[in-house]
């Protein structure tokens, strides 16, 4: 679409849109032009076939959900502002409009926040299989449904967490997992594989091919992703397999504990904040903080033993 100044107008303005927006204010709704919902309606449609034997157990989980609360359809591409109201009460995920790529950094420092950083453009009506660039076919059918999975959405969150604060090198080593986890990841689900990755969800032919016999498939080990080479413009040469999102998870916990940094970090969900953990009184209110979520824990499998036993 570069050659096309009606393309290259629309997207200035999405641009522009993005540039304007401020945290905490609504994000502005798009009204879409028939060719955009026209090439949504493409995209959408093809992939909708092949979900329900290709996609993870998550992604179908929120599905309806989306269709329902969000106006996930064919004919319709849904507005931002209410998708991010609608991950709030799910995983406390919220978008932010961006114009474009942002550094890795930004982006993972995004998720560190838990704000999913999200465009609102749509590809060239030209070739509707296939842009070079994340437009919000990729964002909405290939990173949101997951997004509303709590045990997803700490993962991504999780990898922004060790982001902060990180060298260069570490961080180029994140996101080259989270290239090859939350964009092209698979799982083992239903005695087969299942796709989680919004790369894969959001492409035809390369999700179909990920679950190929053709496609090379390797268990995740993060030692061994961080080091592999990322394919923008093909398929890529080699896909990682989790047993779920919680062994990643905890590989990935793993794998940040070696980066190297004087200090640990948490999210502080009341005030949004990232709060440095670097000596005993920072350490001491974690521990004050997990004695009260503690306390909840022990009182409800108190409660749940005794109701157990009033049903005997």
């Amino acid at each position: 679409g570069f050659t096309d100044k009606v393309y290259r107008a629309r997207r200035m303005y999405f641009h522009d849109l993005a540039i304007a927006y401020k945290h905490g204010d609504p994000i502005p709704r798009v009204d879409y032009t028939k060719e955009e919902t026209e090439t949504w309606g493409a995209v959408f449609r093809n992939l909708n076939k092949l979900y329900p034997t290709h996609a993870c157990n998550e992604y179908l989980a929120n599905w309806p959900l989306l269709r329902e609360q969000c106006g996930f359809r064919e004919d319709n591409i849904p507005q931002l502002e209410d998708i991010s109201r609608f991950l709030r009460e799910r995983t406390g995920f919220t978008l932010r409009p961006v114009a474009g790529y942002l550094s890795p950094r930004d982006f993972l420092y995004g998720l560190a926040f838990r704000v999913f950083h999200c465009t609102q453009y749509i590809r060239h009506s030209s070739n509707p299989s296939y842009t070079p660039e994340p437009d919000c076919c990729h964002e909405l059918l290939g990173h949101v449904p997951l997004l509303a999975d709590p045990n997803f959405a700490q993962f991504s969150h999780e990898i922004g967490l060790a982001a902060i604060g990180a060298s260069e090198d570490d961080i180029n080593r994140l996101a080259t997992c989270y290239f090859f986890t939350i964009e092209f990841g698979l799982c083992r689900q239903n005695e087969g594989l299942r796709a989680y990755g919004a790369g894969l969800l959001s492409s035809c032919s390369e999700l179909q091919h990920a679950l190929s016999d053709e496609a090379k498939k390797l268990p995740f080990d993060p030692d061994i992703v961080c080091k592999t080479k990322c394919l923008i413009t093909t398929y890529q040469d080699q896909y990682f397999v989790s047993a779920s999102f919680i062994d990643a998870k905890e590989k990935m916990r793993q794998f940040a504990s070696s980066i190297k940094r004087p200090f640990a970090v948490r999210y502080n969900p009341y005030n949004q904040s990232i709060e440095i953990v670097s000596n005993t009184q920072h350490v001491a209110q974690i521990i004050s903080d997990l004695k009260g979520d503690m306390c909840i824990i022990f009182d409800a499998l108190k409660k749940i033993e005794n109701s157990i036993n009033n049903d005997k």
